[in-house]
């Protein structure tokens, strides 16, 4: 496996097992490269891909740093969590005053889940909305 697959592979594994944790910054290219003993253009190879793919941001003239995957639980923001905790309490609240009990609430979520996910996903979601508008 290339020197570049396997750094990336390695920065994505830290991420994935929150040895780097969002808002985390990454060595500078330079730095690594010398910890590495490996070329620099590998390096800024690797952060480059990462950027791309929305893993990491670099931000000019502070650094690279680790990204909020948004919808990850293991790297919700802690604002997004108290959103859908509002959310779900509304929901719930109206749901009891339109005289539908938790569990019936429960079981059409989970009937709708189904149904999402024999067609493919979620017919809701901002990423299905925003390819419906473009086409």
């Amino acid at each position: 496996m290339p020197i570049y697959a396997q750094l990336e592979r390695a920065i994505r594994f830290a991420i994935a097992t929150e040895r780097l944790r969002e808002g985390d910054q990454l060595p500078t290219v330079r730095q690594l490269a010398v910890e590495l003993k490996i070329n620099a253009n590998t390096v800024a190879k690797v952060y480059g891909e990462l950027e791309r793919t929305g893993v990491v941001e670099t931000r000019r003239g502070v650094g690279t740093f680790v990204r909020a995957r948004n919808g990850s639980p293991i790297l919700r923001t802690v604002r997004d969590e108290r959103e859908l905790h509002a959310f779900v309490e509304r929901m719930i609240v109206e749901a009891q005053r339109l005289g539908i009990s938790l569990d019936e609430l429960v079981d059409y979520l989970m009937s709708k889940r189904k149904k999402e996910i024999e067609n493919g996903g979620y017919a809701n979601s901002p990423d299905q909305q925003s390819s419906k508008q473009r086409n």
